[in-house]
């Protein structure tokens, strides 16, 4: 049985986002899998890292609980809105207290390179736009898939990371919404 995480950036509960979550579940239940949630908006934690790698802050029982959650998963599902080309401040701040050096990577002792504790997971972007994926891809280089794609999941070992997008959200219209929505339980149906 495959063991799911679905982790929500987007801070408001009366977004889409949180529609294309229940989406995505509801196929993923269907296939059988195991799922667990992170919302993100939901977990009492300071997003931000405030003293870098310096000094080690103490991590917050809900960030405790994610990371387990992160670790009993076998695939990573990220729903995030895309806002000024990046993430939400939230999302970003949850990445920055959790994937950690000694947690998610380990730097090695005099070396360029570093260890991967991730591996073996695998991961899926799935992220609504106000612009078609292929004009945020060519035109803006795509910094939020860049950042958390390759950045922060590959990083630390998760891979293959695919990536959806949905959208144009602005303006767009009720059947159009129910067409992404079925398109993302098939996405969950398929375990992908």
């Amino acid at each position: 049985m495959k063991k799911i995480a679905i982790i929500n950036g987007h801070p408001n509960k009366d977004s889409f986002n949180f529609g294309i979550a229940d989406a995505y579940r509801n196929g993923a239940k269907e296939a059988g899998a195991e799922i667990q949630d992170i919302t993100i908006a939901d977990l009492h934690f300071n997003p931000n890292l405030q003293f870098g790698y310096q000094k080690r802050m103490e991590l917050e029982p809900d960030l405790l609980k994610a990371w387990e959650t992160i670790q009993w998963a076998d695939h990573l599902v990220w729903i995030h809105p895309v806002w000024w080309g990046g993430l939400p401040a939230i999302t970003k701040g949850f990445i920055d207290r959790l994937f950690l050096p000694g947690m998610a990577f380990k730097y090695r002792e005099n070396s360029v390179w570093w260890d991967r504790f991730l591996k073996g997971k695998t991961g899926h972007i799935i992220t609504t736009i106000d612009q078609p994926g292929w004009y945020y891809h060519l035109f803006f280089g795509r910094p939020s898939v860049n950042q958390l794609k390759r950045s922060t999941l590959e990083f630390c070992g998760v891979k293959p990371v695919k990536v959806t997008y949905v959208g144009v959200i602005r303006g767009s219209r009720e059947e159009q919404r129910h067409q992404w929505l079925k398109k993302v339980r098939v996405l969950g149906e398929r375990l992908k």
